[in-house]
């Protein structure tokens, strides 16, 4: 499942800070492994939250809604996980900076679970509310990382 967003309004136009906008591309989620938490995400996990999108998923700096960075423009399940191509839309900003000099590279995502399975070995999530993604230092899911800058 895949969902193109659309992106909020600003006060200048679109295409002057979409323009300048530090873009990524990552991995929020990684499917079939298990989290710091217990968690373990299953494909389709997010199918019904990106076909029901109704507004643009906000991109936080280390899941601090007082400190949104972004947006993301492109979310979607494929085999490994739940990719993302997102954007800084202050590319000068200090996330920003850390993400180009290698400071920080992991990306997370705050849910809900609406479905899952508990074991003695955690959480199977089965079906998650999407609230945002997040830049974070840490994440959840080790190898849940950007893999490329542009």
């Amino acid at each position: 499942m895949s969902a193109r967003i659309p992106l909020p309004a600003h006060a200048e136009p679109v295409e002057v800070w979409a323009a300048r906008a530090l873009r990524f591309a990552g991995y929020a989620a990684l499917f079939g492994r298990r989290d710091a938490g217990r968690d373990t995400i299953r494909p389709g996990a997010f199918a019904r939250a990106l076909a029901d999108l109704a507004a643009p998923i906000p991109l936080l700096w280390q899941h601090r809604p007082d400190l949104p960075i972004g947006w993301v423009e492109r979310a979607e399940e494929d085999a490994r996980g739940l990719r993302v191509i997102a954007a800084l839309t202050h590319p000068e900003s200090a996330p920003a900076r850390a993400l180009r000099h290698g400071a920080v590279s992991g990306l997370s995502f705050g849910y809900r679970a609406r479905a899952f399975h508990r074991s003695r070995q955690g959480r199977d999530l089965i079906d998650i509310d999407l609230f945002e993604v997040s830049l974070v230092t840490r994440p959840m899911q080790h190898a849940a990382r950007v893999h490329l800058i542009a």
